[in-house]
């Protein structure tokens, strides 16, 4: 079953995003294994990042083995603080 993610940055800012996709996703037009769609934006005086992956392993595996081991080893000029989070699994996925 497909899931979703949905990160906000509380203050995060497109520079922050960008090169936190640059060391993370290995540059702004790649997703990352198992990850179907991924969209983001300002919103609500932040950053917002909504991710769908093919199944919540898929998140779990790119989320612990890339993105956590990159974001905590730091990354310069990426975002600063965790963001919000909110995961959903995903009954309905249309792609055109």
């Amino acid at each position: 079953m497909a899931f979703a993610i949905i990160h906000h940055f509380p203050d995060g800012t497109k520079e922050q995003y960008d090169r936190s996709v640059e060391i993370s996703h290995g540059g702004p037009d790649v997703l990352p294994p198992g990850q179907l769609f991924h969209a983001a934006g300002a919103e609500d005086g932040g950053w917002t990042v909504i991710a769908v992956y093919e199944t919540e392993a898929a998140w779990v595996t790119f989320r612990d083995t890339v993105l956590m081991p990159s974001l905590q080893a730091g990354i310069e000029g990426a975002f600063t603080t965790p963001p919000e989070e909110r995961t959903l699994e995903l009954t309905t996925l249309l792609q055109q």
